[in-house]
């Protein structure tokens, strides 16, 4: 969870009134947050993923005013109109297709502002953005750069730039080999012809979204005046996320100024800090919290946390919700913040109403019953990583070709798709443990990933041994198939892992249920193993419509 490090001088500052350092410490937990660390003024809160609008100490003052009785409903900011325009051209529709801005006048900065805007930047990427992919911000100082602006996607080589933190020039292509930003985020446009771009009038570059801004708008102590644009892949998302860094900087005393967007034949106005209405029943609010409350009372609760309300009935209370909240979805989001509102403190506990027995879900019955069978059998269980390779899952297996669910930013070559079979996975962990004495038997109950990107649980073993051979096999897989209960049918069967007949399929009721056999000599000279080896794999989705039947 992100952690926001601040000043408390610099949040009474911020907050323009003053509350004492132990109540705030007590109190501010009920919102969403919770202390880390204070060490004299300096204070961490974790802030909880679901409210972005927190990670930043300007967020913090807001929810505050509220929270603390000091100014209820959702804050208001002063704005005013101005005539600063971007245009959207076409060619960056299939790249990064949305684009929202504002224009905050009159910001006061120091360097302990511009690094809580900086902090503010990255956690929002990473959370609410996921990574730069549906939301990057950049901000910029406006009075280096000459509007109108222009959004649009151009070939890798034909801009170049300096990029933040950097001395000399490169192309947009370039900034994704050499560049720090480029190298992390480099893989959301590697697979694009053309790369985003931001422009002044006078042609020099503002950002290369999602990468990095140019030097030439580097914001600074000098600042006063802050154009913020944000672009992505979903523009609700888009939309948040500028509301949330503009009215940070309004925090910071600056005065938000509508700007325009102009997408071919629409155009907008940004930020939009218009509210959004949802209603909550009152009967719905008191059920869920076990607390019979009324109207009035829950019209208290949620002006508390920064809500407008715009309507008042016996059973219905309508309120307006800020345009920073991205949590808000449904009605049992009101509820959560009723409750803090009402006070988690007031909430008295009770006994449970009525005795109930928990049990295990059938699924987990088969799991623990083939676990004790295959210990019995003389199995040692392992675990392995659902994350593998296309050589181990699909070349050293033998097949010629293959499917799997891809990694798009793989960490290694190590980890590149999602498995689809547990057995390389045991195969590897022979293949790691070959100095052991003879035999090795070990087994997996683990989740795999088909072709349509669906779970499915499976059961795998293998045994090497000298002597290891198919008769073995069958009976270890007949002593399952008796230990479950289950009638299976088997018959010849054909997979590139194994030895072309020495192998058998397991049918249930039509269904595939799995595979056993030898394993083929290929595949385990490949794990560079050197002894016969027997091996089974079950998919015990099969089983989950007719467990009854098989316990």
């Amino acid at each position: 969870m992100p952690v926001v490090t601040f000043s408390y001088e610099d949040f009474l500052r911020l907050l323009g009134h003053r509350i004492e350092k132990e109540d705030f410490i007590n109190k501010i937990p009920y919102i969403g947050c919770e202390i880390e660390r204070v060490e004299g003024d300096e204070i961490s809160i974790e802030v909880f993923p679901n409210r972005p609008d927190l990670c930043s100490v300007e967020g913090i003052v807001r929810a505050s005013r509220a929270f603390f009785d000091i100014e209820h409903g959702v804050k208001k900011y002063e704005v005013e109109e101005s005539s600063i325009t971007t245009f959207v051209e076409p060619s960056v529709k299939e790249v990064r297709p949305y684009i929202a801005t504002a224009l905050i006048k009159n910001v006061n900065l120091d360097e302990r502002a511009i690094t809580a805007l900086m902090d503010l930047q990255e956690k929002l990427h990473y959370g609410l953005g996921r990574n730069r992919k549906k939301a990057a911000i950049g901000v910029h100082d406006f009075d280096v750069v000459k509007a109108p602006f222009t959004y649009k996607a151009v070939l890798p080589k034909s801009i170049k730039f300096i990029p933040l933190g950097c001395m000399e020039e490169m192309d947009l292509e370039e900034v994704l080999r050499k560049h720090p930003k480029g190298i992390e985020y480099g893989h959301l446009l590697r697979s694009k012809d053309k790369f985003p771009i931001i422009l002044d009038s006078n042609q020099n570059v503002l950002s290369f979204p999602p990468i990095i801004n140019g030097s030439l708008t580097e914001v600074t102590v000098q600042t006063k005046n802050i154009f913020v644009e944000v672009t992505g892949t979903d523009i609700e998302t888009v939309k948040t996320t500028l509301c949330i860094v503009a009215t940070a900087l309004a925090e910071r005393g600056g005065k938000i100024c509508l700007t325009i967007v102009k997408d071919g034949e629409k155009t907008y106005k940004y930020p939009d800090l218009s509210t959004t209405e949802k209603s909550i029943s009152v009967k719905y609010a008191s059920s869920i919290l076990g607390v019979e409350l009324n109207a009035r009372e829950i019209k208290k609760c949620l002006a508390r946390m920064g809500y407008d309300i715009i309507d008042v009935k016996e059973n219905v209370v309508k309120v307006g919700i800020p345009p920073w909240r991205a949590d808000i979805l449904h009605e049992i989001d009101l509820v959560e913040d009723i409750a803090i509102g009402f006070g988690f403190d007031r909430f008295v506990p009770s006994q449970p109403r009525s005795m109930t027995h928990g049990k295990a879900f059938n699924g987990a019955k088969l799991v623990e019953n083939i676990r004790l069978i295959m210990i019995g059998l003389g199995f040692n269980e392992v675990l392995t990583f659902s994350l593998s390779n296309k050589k181990d899952e699909i070349d050293k297996m033998g097949f010629e070709k293959g499917e799997a669910v891809i990694i798009e930013n793989p960490i290694s070559e190590e980890y590149t798709c999602l498995r689809q079979s547990l057995l390389p996975s045991i195969m590897k962990v022979l293949s790691r443990n070959k100095h052991h004495p003879l035999p090795q038997k070990v087994f997996e109950i683990g989740y795999v990933v088909n072709n349509e990107a669906r779970n499915e649980l499976h059961l795998a073993a293998v045994k090497m041994d000298a002597k290891a051979n198919f008769s073995e096999c069958k009976s270890i897989v007949e002593s399952i198939l008796k230990g479950i209960g289950l009638e299976a049918e088997i018959e010849v069967g054909s997979n590139p892992a194994f030895i072309e007949g020495r192998t058998a399929n397991l049918l249930y009721r039509g269904n595939l249920l799995g595979t056993f056999g030898e394993i083929h000599p290929r595949t385990i000279q490949a794990f560079g193993l050197e002894y016969p080896i027997i091996g089974l794999e079950m998919n015990l989705e099969v089983l989950r419509e007719n467990l009854h039947r098989s316990l």
